[in-house]
């Protein structure tokens, strides 16, 4: 069954699906598809009572739970606007978009009301509790109208975090977002006997989609965490939940692969050379990977991967050890997904074909490499960016399509292959083009980097290293004693890993693309909610840069 609208999809489900389980909060309450229904139209009551209409913007500012999708529902399908907001936001960072929002009442959980100013608050004509869904304060008592959304009418504005920009509100319709409920299925379709674990952000268009929308549209369970999916959290979620699909961020499986996997065939001489040989590495891979399965709860038909950029070396682990993965790409503006590979389309560095009813170029080509930016065609590109008609105008192409602000590659069977971002790539003293991920991933492959941010200072490259403290600790006496060890001595010791570090970089990446300095970066840098760093934070180049394109879903 196709969709244009988000009425229809809530309309089809409740109906069809009544007695299943929608919406599930772990060790606590079980939401049906009819109780869904029910709290809609409690919802929509509250807030028709405080005079918000069809138009009007509504945000939601809650962490996932059923109520989440409640108010999302509750508020699309009367004609209103969602105005979905990431939690990771400061308390001053939310009290501007809201207003920038227009928005004239908030849904709200517990912890994050504390987040929004008084001011803010007592400009709303109703809170409403998401937990209880009960209201918190109310200021208006008029009688607000509703209507049935048509498809190009506005269903959501959505505050991205970008990596490289001040947040920009994007537009999208009912058909952008019910669209991907088509045009998703000819890679993968959700069924009623699918369970679900939530374990991103439900405000970011990759979770609400492809975690919530589509999942409902199919009559699937999706199960919630009610705190940050560590591991101490998401252990026993995956035994009791048992899921078939998961969507998640490249960085989970990355910390599997480096913290579990990796260390248990480096951990001695004979173990390293055995995984030193390809054939006795895969062999490896599959042991660890039937594990891996278990360790999911033995009933995972897909590990979804979007977000970020996927390194190569957990990617290969993944696809040799048999585990059903799938890699995503698209972004906040696309609703989101644009292109994708499972099962046996998976090639290692790339994010799959276009889907079927998105159609994909590359514009200014260089004609040495023969990457470009990749631009877009799709049923599910935005409408705009809210009240910003000037970065609206630079998000597109003369002839209609969206620019991605990824440059990539495409293979002749249109497999994309994606480089880097447009306005992080560097240019090197005689013009090469030089592509920072590339650097960092193999940064990150060396045990004692967490993580990195390659950038530019003085016309040299250099890397932003957070170490990782676990393996300094258990390679070297120094960092396991460190208040027996003079502050000069360990200093002493840390410019050497340094060293080191630069060593083996500058030894694996190309002659323009050796770095010059490696500079320790205290505790984890600044993160989006999927996981992405803020690379405006770290960049020596030029602090205050704008991007036309927002923190997307992007591999």
């Amino acid at each position: 069954m196709t969709f244009s609208t988000l009425y229809e999809i809530v309309k089809h489900s409740v109906a069809k699906f009544s007695e299943k389980i929608a919406f599930s909060m772990l060790g606590g309450e079980d939401v049906s598809y009819k109780e869904v229904g029910e709290r809609v139209t409690k919802v929509q009551e509250m807030l028709l009572g405080a005079g918000i209409s069809a138009g009007d913007k509504v945000a939601i500012l809650s962490s996932s739970m059923p109520n989440w999708g409640v108010a999302y529902f509750a508020v699309t399908t009367a004609g209103m606007v969602a105005v979905p907001i990431l939690p990771d936001f400061t308390g001053a960072e939310l009290d501007l978009i809201i207003e920038h929002s227009e928005a004239k009442a908030i849904l709200v959980s517990d912890k994050l009301y504390t987040k929004l100013s008084k001011a803010t608050i007592e400009k709303m004509n109703i809170v409403i509790r998401t937990k209880g869904l009960n209201i918190i304060s109310q200021k208006v008592e008029e009688q607000g109208t509703q209507k049935i959304p048509q498809p190009d009418d506005l269903a959501v504005i959505i505050y991205t975090s970008g990596t490289t920009s001040k947040p920009k509100g994007v537009m999208l319709t009912h058909y952008n977002i019910a669209a991907q409920t088509t045009i998703i299925p000819p890679l993968f379709d959700y069924n009623e006997e699918d369970e679900l674990l939530s374990i991103l952000p439900l405000a970011h268009t990759y979770e609400c989609t492809l975690g919530m929308i589509f999942p409902f549209s199919r009559g699937a369970h999706v199960h919630y965490l009610d705190r940050p999916p560590t591991a101490s959290a998401l252990m026993p979620a995956l035994a009791q939940v048992r899921p078939t699909v998961i969507a998640s961020v490249p960085l989970i499986m990355e910390k599997i692969y480096r913290a579990k996997v990796l260390p248990t065939f480096q951990k001695n001489a004979f173990m390293s050379k055995l995984y030193s040989w390809s054939w006795s590495r895969k062999l490896l891979h599959k042991v660890a990977g039937k594990q891996l399965k278990k360790l999911f709860g033995g009933r995972m038909r897909l590990f979804a991967i979007g977000g970020a950029k996927f390194d190569s070396a957990a990617e290969r682990f993944l696809l040799e050890a048999g585990f059903p993965y799938g890699i995503g790409y698209g972004l906040t503006e696309t609703a989101p997904l644009l292109a994708g590979a499972v099962g046996n389309m998976v090639r290692i560095g790339s994010t799959g074909p276009a889907l079927p009813a998105v159609q994909v170029r590359l514009d200014n080509i260089n004609p040495d490499t023969q990457q470009g930016e990749i631009v877009v065609k799709t049923p599910s590109c935005m409408v705009g960016y809210y009240k910003n008609e000037e970065a609206t105008k630079a998000a597109f192409t003369k002839d209609g399509w969206f620019r991605t602000g990824d440059l990539g590659a495409l293979a002749e069977d249109g497999w994309i292959f994606i480089k880097g971002r447009l306005k992080n790539m560097i240019v090197g003293p005689s013009g090469e083009n030089i592509y920072p991920e590339d650097i960092e991933e193999v940064l990150n492959s060396n045990r004692f980097v967490a993580e990195s941010v390659v950038t530019e200072e003085d016309g040299k490259l250099i890397a932003l290293v957070h170490f990782d403290t676990t393996e300094l600790e258990e390679a070297y006496d120094e960092f396991k004693h460190k208040m027996a060890v003079s502050a000069e001595q360990l200093q002493l010791k840390m410019e050497e890993i340094k060293r080191d570090v630069m060593e083996y970089v500058n030894s694996k990446v190309n002659r323009f693309s050796k770095i010059t300095k490696v500079v320790d970066n205290e505790g984890e840098f600044e993160k989006t909610p999927t996981k992405k760093i803020r690379r405006f934070n770290y960049d020596k180049r030029n602090n205050t840069k704008d991007d036309s394109s927002s923190d997307g879903d992007k591999r």
